[in-house]
């Protein structure tokens, strides 16, 4: 028989930020694809031109990016150890957004919204990356199942 292992303090931690943090990226995603007037107001006819022409496949990958670390977060909870697989679906994700917006139409990009793109997509990379490796060692570690 194995030995349950003890939940320690930090999952619930990472949890719970990653999980706000990530319904953040969410709520961005739901609000952009319903296109809701007030939360779109925000933005220039060029810039809601832009996402709104996002092809299926980009669309596609912003939505396991999204909704992929959500169910992460959700996983680390209940400390399930495929919260590293929902992760890594999250990281693909995340690429082949990156591909559509900064390997196909970086000059869009910058024209309509400057360098915050970047430094904002650099940051979900470094969170992402760490939320995955944190899975990958907690699973590991047997606290995960």
């Amino acid at each position: 028989m194995t030995e349950a292992v003890k939940t320690p303090w930090h999952i619930w931690a990472v949890g719970v930020v990653s999980l706000l943090w990530n319904a953040i990226g969410a709520f961005d995603y739901t609000m952009t694809k319903l296109q809701n007037a007030d939360y779109m107001a925000s933005f220039t006819a060029d810039q809601q031109a832009y996402f709104y022409g996002f092809p299926v496949w980009a669309n596609i990958g912003w939505a396991f990016g999204v909704w992929a670390s959500v169910l992460g977060s959700l996983l680390l909870l209940i400390r399930s150890r495929h919260a590293v697989t929902a992760f890594a679906i999250s990281l693909a994700g995340l690429a082949v957004s990156c591909l559509y917006q900064f390997g196909l139409h970086y000059g869009d990009l910058q024209r309509l919204f400057g360098t915050f793109p970047m430094i904002f997509t650099a940051i979900i990379w470094v969170v992402l990356i760490a939320l995955f490796v944190y899975a990958r060692r907690q699973a590991a570690a047997g606290v995960l199942r």
